[in-house]
């Protein structure tokens, strides 16, 4: 976005645990840039940003994401995800309306949601469609689920337009370490143990993270509103599968190994299982293509060798994020 001279993006961010400024060092003082401190939950201060600037785009990714964390905490998930959303929304709406009698003025709010929101599905099922039911199973899912009902429901009373958009598991370069890949990645470098929840036979639907913001991009300028598209790769994997790739690169790569192994599964153990955990998520990304020709570029055997490679490169900025109490004293089974 931001390489497009007509563009100007603020962003807009709490810096709470697995937010850090180091992940957009890149950009230093771009004239196109601006950073906003501000947490959703403050409905007059980012009404306040929201006012200050009349953006005509919102990209809503703010969200509380890790499904361990709204089991132990639920009630952080409550308020950013749906209150959260409710402020967002309000704002956009006080934004529409102010603007309504503005001629070139348009407006669009895309929510960012996930493929929880439907629930796990069989191994027989077919992949999901962008209206199938839906049935959260976390706390997480269920704060996304009631964010999307918000936005629909604003869009259909309040002429809010909007964009709705469910993706499969992201990965990639800058994840936080509480996610299974870089979790898997940074553990096995440090030489600790790698959990596995259960029997490790999960199956997710995996995503290069640029291959989802490139979807974004063009959702936005060319997609329909007021509705909602999936995002997936079809590349299903098993957590354990997923696990056993990395450790087998690692391996390949003849990173340094702890005393007493022979290769990096060694490090692997299987956990007791969270409660309420989904087996299967897959979904039907055939509505993007048609609507707007986007397929993801990145195939999971290239993209997960690129990852792996970037946490070996960028050991400072892991290592940065783990100072964070939560990590230390959950002590590395945050395996989603």
């Amino acid at each position: 976005l931001i390489k497009d001279s007509n563009n100007i993006v603020i962003n807009v961010d709490n810096l709470s645990y697995s937010g850090n400024l180091l992940s957009l060092k890149d950009l230093g003082d771009h004239q196109n840039y601006k950073f906003e401190y501000c947490d959703i939950n403050n409905a007059i201060e980012i009404n306040k940003i929201i006012q200050k600037y009349q953006p005509n785009i919102i990209f809503h990714f703010a969200a509380e994401t890790h499904v361990d964390r709204s089991i132990d905490s639920p009630k952080e998930f409550v308020s950013t995800n749906i209150v959260g959303t409710y402020n967002l929304l309000q704002s956009a709406k006080e934004l529409c309306y102010s603007n309504i009698s503005k001629s070139g003025f348009s407006f669009k709010f895309h929510h960012v949601s996930t493929d929880e929101v439907f629930g796990d599905i069989s191994s027989d099922d077919v992949a999901v469609s962008e209206d199938a039911p839906y049935k959260p199973s976390s706390p997480y899912a269920a704060s996304k689920a009631s964010a999307d009902h918000l936005v629909r429901s604003w869009g259909r009373t309040f002429d809010i337009p909007f964009i709705i958009t469910h993706c499969s598991n992201n990965y990639g370069p800058y994840q936080f370490p509480e996610k299974l890949i870089p979790h898997t990645i940074i553990n096995a470098l440090k030489g600790n143990k790698i959990p596995i929840y259960g029997d490790g036979m999960q199956q997710r639907e995996w995503l290069y993270v640029e291959d989802h913001a490139e979807a974004l991009i063009k959702l936005i300028y060319n997609g329909a509103v007021n509705t909602s598209y999936n995002i997936g790769s079809s590349e299903e994997k098993h957590n354990i599968d997923v696990v056993k790739t990395i450790c087998a690169h690692l391996d390949n790569l003849d990173y340094p190994k702890p005393k007493n192994i022979s290769s990096f599964k060694n490090l692997i153990t299987f956990v007791e299982d969270r409660p309420g955990h989904d087996k299967r998520y897959s979904l039907n990304s055939e509505k993007i293509f048609r609507d707007v020709g986007w397929a993801p570029k990145e195939e999971f055997q290239f993209g997960i060798l690129k990852t792996i490679e970037w946490y070996m490169s960028n050991k400072e900025w892991w290592e940065t994020m783990l100072q964070n109490d939560y990590l230390q004293e959950r002590k590395g089974l945050g395996n989603v």
